[in-house]
């Protein structure tokens, strides 16, 4: 018979998965934490540019208001928009009401 050469110290797999289980299924947990949290970052960076496009949309049609109502509110729109009502701009002094009882 031919003698069996060793190729160093023989380690027993299962003897050492059984005896570092605990340690490997803390491993385990941090792996699905750590994916969890990429997950969860991605989702939240995808909200944050989502949000900052509505706001400026939102900002875009509040400064196309605010131009509008600045624009319609000038002496000469008023004017010309009362006109069409019948009214029309006291030219003279204002005229004062006296009662008498």
């Amino acid at each position: 018979m031919a003698a069996k050469r060793s190729r160093g110290p023989s380690l027993d797999v299962s003897a050492f998965i059984l005896n570092n289980l605990g340690f490997l299924a803390f491993l385990g947990g941090l792996a699905l934490l750590y994916i969890g949290n990429a997950h969860y970052a991605e989702y939240n960076v995808r909200r944050i540019q989502y949000l900052e496009d509505e706001i400026k949309e939102k900002r875009w049609l509040f400064m196309s208001l605010e131009s509008e109502n600045m624009y319609n509110g000038l002496r000469s729109e008023v004017v010309q928009n009362v006109r069409e009502d019948g009214l029309r701009m006291h030219r003279g002094k204002p005229k004062k009401l006296v009662v008498s009882e």
